[in-house]
């Protein structure tokens, strides 16, 4: 009963959302903030909700009001005031891994179903795992029902769409922030005001982590950039480049398919553990 009551609320949200996003989002207005899964959207969101001074109904019905809105969309129809964030595909990879096997309520669902599909019986053992997992979301999407290099594809450097990647946002969020705002708007924000704006939503203040301190079980699990370097094998990275190689090219994360050959940091060839080679 709880599990079907969560299904009809989650579909009210989305059918409301959808509504204002693609036929009042011009009118309102409705700022959108646009991503493909596990690519820092919800953060993006929470600081542009401030900095606007709008709400940002999160998990809940919105009201018909202006407001900053969240969204995972391929198809740009009806799309106004859209803010589109991008991530490292490899990174969000691996933040897509933890969270659909570790996070709940949604692992409940990975473990008894996806799991045993992909053939997933240690779901920690990330580096035998995550190459079937990775080719699994860039080859037969279902959650959402599209692959991260076609949402890039489809939405970088969109006209009409402001832009931002993650690991810039990470860099600079003030700037960040105040950059979107103005793209959006054309008012300038103050940049105390963004300074704050940012120091209210990092990751420290919002979690009581330090960047790097991993909770396994949380939603933001460990707010760094980069971590697929520890993470991919030589199996992941030839599948990753495959499917998505030239989208990781297109948004400047790579100059060419040179990272495929490079020796994962902070691993080691299973063939090389056999043998006692040391890591």
């Amino acid at each position: 009963m709880q599990l079907m009551r969560r299904r009809v609320r989650n579909r009210l949200q989305a059918a409301a959302a959808t509504v204002m996003m693609r036929g009042w989002s011009r009118r309102l207005p409705v700022y959108i903030v646009n991503e493909y899964p596990r690519s820092g959207g919800t953060w993006v969101a929470q600081m542009l909700s401030a900095a606007l001074r709008l709400p940002f109904p999160r998990n809940r019905i919105p009201q018909f009001r202006s407001s900053v809105l969240h969204a995972h969309c391929l198809r740009p129809f009806g799309m106004n005031n859209v803010v589109a964030v991008f991530r490292d595909g490899r990174d969000v990879m691996v933040s897509y891994y933890f969270y659909h096997f570790f996070y709940l309520p949604q692992s409940k669902l990975y473990v008894s179903h996806v799991a045993p599909y992909l053939g997933v019986k240690d779901p920690g053992d990330v580096e035998r795992y995550l190459p079937r997992f990775v080719e699994f979301m860039l080859a037969t999407p279902r959650q959402p029902c599209f692959a991260w290099h076609e949402f890039t594809a489809r939405w970088w450097r969109r006209p009409g769409v402001s832009c931002v990647r993650y690991e810039d946002a990470r860099s600079d969020p003030a700037a960040a922030i105040a950059r979107i705002v103005d793209e959006l708007t054309g008012k300038c924000l103050d940049g105390d005001e963004a300074r704050a704006v940012a120091a209210r939503y990092s990751f420290q203040q919002q979690t009581g982590r330090r960047p790097g301190q991993e909770v396994r079980g949380a939603f933001a699990r460990r707010g760094i950039v980069g971590e697929w370097k520890t993470c991919f094998n030589a199996e992941a990275r030839q599948i990753f480049c495959h499917y998505a190689g030239k989208e990781l090219i297109r948004l400047g994360y790579e100059i060419d398919d040179s990272w495929v050959e490079e020796r994962p940091s902070g691993s080691i060839d299973r063939a090389e553990q056999a043998a006692g080679v040391p890591a």
